[in-house]
């Protein structure tokens, strides 16, 4: 896994978790990433550097030091966000649980009609998609019920 700071053409800096270099690359590529504030598709690396606070009082923030032409984006707008993407996820796409991987290879391949899911993959189960031209792409949360 690997984590890389991302910024959007209008200057959002957020993080995300990658696979790999190789599967950011090809996420990229594919059009899968996006800003997580304002939905953007012309994303980009940041700078990374470590997020020091020298300031108790001082908000938690998404943004470093270097990115003084970004504008900080408060935790509680991210949270808001996260929780905007939460409820659309939830309401227009199927949850699959584990059955993620198989799934989404068999409407890949044309074996099942094509549909919003979303739902759970291991680590292998997720390089194999990613290897395999599946689009696919980690959601910031996890799901709050299971479904068997």
């Amino acid at each position: 896994m690997i984590k890389y700071a991302l910024k959007c053409r209008d200057g959002h800096v957020f993080e995300s978790w990658f696979a790999s270099a190789d599967a950011y690359d090809t996420l990229k590529a594919g059009g899968h990433v996006s800003c997580v504030v304002c939905g953007a598709r012309d994303v980009g690396k940041a700078i990374m550097a470590p997020n020091v606070s020298t300031a108790r009082e001082r908000p938690l923030s998404v943004g470093t030091p270097e990115t003084h032409d970004a504008p900080d984006v408060p935790a509680h707008d991210m949270a808001k966000a996260l929780s905007e993407m939460r409820d659309s996820v939830e309401k227009n796409a199927t949850y699959v649980g584990g059955n993620f991987a198989r799934q989404a290879r068999a409407m890949h391949l044309g074996d099942s009609p094509e549909k919003p899911i979303w739902g759970e993959a291991n680590l292998t189960e997720a390089k194999a998609l990613i290897e395999d031209g599946v689009p696919v792409l980690p959601l910031p949360f996890i799901p709050t019920r299971k479904a068997n």
